[in-house]
């Protein structure tokens, strides 16, 4: 190895070039500060980056993947289950589905009365305008107009979208004009992060417009190995690229932006954690903080799947001849079936009466998957709902196994550990088979393949069926947990405790999951970081 060669200093310095580094990074280069941003992968010139229907491929590729997995646990019957988190740049943003979901504002104020100031609904909604440009219109007390992300409509959209939708109705779920509008609650078409034909990553929108400024400057291929402390101040990052060690320092701040599995990694092999963890895996103790890896939670679902006859499914399309025909669609009119995300129309519903708030959502995609390998299509007609319970109470750890910045953390979900859980799965279960009992969708419906028998499922049966063939749908938050509580790791302002020069701002320091997909509220997290940071230089 090479001896360590510095760069020069920068105002702030930021780790991870994903949904939210790209952010922070391009909204503080815009005060004149200088920014650097480290990103572990490469630049995303791979080109299925950008076709959005790529992404069944992206997200197994391993070149743009940190190609994390879970620990074997009860909660999946022993099964590893795939982790994918975007290594590259714009992050997970540029591997992932491309929905857009804001979640509700019960959210936000319960993250407010939990003791997080200045984050509720109301005084987050600026960030979430201030972020987007949504092509569609929309309320504008909700939606925003001027901001770098793109978000819209499906261009094209299936008939047998259209036919989910109405079955939804038919079974008494109310619909919704924006699920990101005035009422979540209901069914509704999907929106996603999309400019014209071409995914909508951080990278391709807040990165894009900032990489002209000449004090932002931008690091590819560099991995974080660890934090540079002077006593409870942190000065700096040191990073390898290229084989070569390197640092940088910070006048100002360091901010890490590596999401819920990488941030907490990070903050631990620099030696910042519980003194007993830090101990075990051979790293000195710099800063006792008991939070840090704790907290973990991930929306974790099963699919509820018809064969189907007489309708166009993505299955179909993905092959021979309709393949060709949507390829040259997409090169030639820039719509159609390779535009699409994973999920074009969702349902936000009460496992219970008395919830105050929708506790399960469930996506649905005009496609079928191999019960077991998510991501390849079946070949015969198929459609598919995603049963997920919004709000889990099953909470897990990532812990790093070594002081190596390059060994894999353990990552311990513990999926369903919380019988409530699996509660709120077998009344979304049912409600996902009401749905496909309404006469929309019965008339083209073959019959249920998964799971199966289409009887009733009572919960021993649902916590076995979730065991066996549930996984996640790449949601992890909480590892860095925001809080004034003596449990979490950053403040309401999102500086860690007990520290100077240094924040953390990704999903991380969500102190509970949104309900629905989690790209839109950290993008709005970064977002506001960044205007606190600003604030207070």
């Amino acid at each position: 190895m090479e001896e360590t060669q510095n760069i020069p200093a920068a105002d702030y310095v930021v780790v991870g070039a994903g949904s939210a580094g790209c952010v922070v990074a391009a909204r503080l280069s815009e005060s004149g500060a200088s920014v650097v941003l480290l990103e572990a992968g490469p630049k995303d010139w791979n080109p299925f980056i950008h076709i959005p229907a790529g992404v069944l491929y992206i997200m197994r590729n391993g070149w743009v993947n940190w190609g994390y997995a879970s620990e074997g646990e009860t909660g999946t019957a022993g099964r590893p289950i795939n982790w994918p988190r975007g290594k590259v740049l714009g992050g997970t943003s540029s591997i992932n589905g491309m929905l857009y979901v804001r979640g509700q504002p019960a959210d936000f104020d319960g993250w407010a009365q939990r003791g997080c100031r200045g984050w509720s609904f109301a005084e987050v909604l600026p960030y979430f305008k201030g972020s987007e440009t949504y092509a569609n219109g929309g309320d504008p007390e909700y939606r925003g107009s001027g901001g770098p992300l793109q978000v819209r409509d499906y261009d094209t959209v299936l008939p047998l979208t259209h036919r989910f939708v109405r079955a939804a109705q038919e079974a008494g779920h109310p619909f919704s004009p924006d699920l990101n509008g005035a009422k979540q609650e209901g069914v509704g078409y999907s929106q996603m992060t999309r400019i014209g034909r071409r995914r909508g990553s951080t990278a391709q929108t807040y990165l894009a417009e900032a990489r002209h400024r000449r004090n932002l400057r931008v690091e590819t291929d560099a991995t974080a190995t660890g934090l540079i402390l002077d006593g409870k101040r942190c000065t700096g990052v040191r990073f390898r690229q290229g084989g070569v060690d390197r640092a940088i320092s910070a006048r100002r701040e360091v901010i890490v932006c590596g999401g819920a599995v990488n941030s907490p990694q990070l903050l631990q092999i620099s030696g910042i954690g519980t003194p007993e963890h830090l101990k075990s895996i051979g790293v000195e103790v710099a800063h006792e903080l008991a939070g840090v890896g704790r907290n973990l939670h991930d929306h974790y679902v099963v699919r509820v799947a018809h064969r189907i006859r007489n309708e166009t499914s993505i299955n179909q399309l993905a092959r021979g001849w309709r393949l060709a025909r949507e390829m040259l669609r997409y090169a030639t009119a820039g719509d159609g079936a390779l535009t699409f995300g994973i999920t074009s129309a969702q349902v936000f519903s009460h496992s219970r009466e008395g919830l105050a708030a929708p506790d399960i959502q469930l996506l649905f995609t005009p496609a079928s998957y191999s019960v077991d390998k998510v991501g390849f299509l079946d070949k015969d007609p198929g459609m598919a709902v995603a049963v997920c319970p919004v709000r889990p109470r099953s909470r897990g750890t990532v812990l790093a196994t070594s002081a190596d910045p390059f060994a894999k953390p353990a990552i311990r979900p513990n999926y369903l550990e919380d019988d409530d859980d699996v509660r709120v799965l077998e009344a979304g279960i049912r409600q996902t088979r009401a749905i496909y009992a309404s006469p929309s969708l019965a008339e083209i419906s073959m019959g249920e393949k998964v799971p199966g028998d289409g009887g009733a499922l009572d919960r021993d049966a649902v916590r076995e069926f979730a065991r066996n063939h549930g996984t996640t749908i790449y949601h992890p938050v909480g590892t860095c947990r925001m809080g004034e509580d003596p449990g979490a790791v950053v403040d309401s302002r999102l500086r860690v405790h007990g520290m100077e020069g240094l924040r953390v701002i990704d999903a991380s320091v969500m102190p509970e999951i949104t309900t629905g997909n989690t790209n839109a509220p950290t993008i709005m997290i970064a977002e506001k970081g960044a205007a606190m940071i600003r604030e207070d230089a």
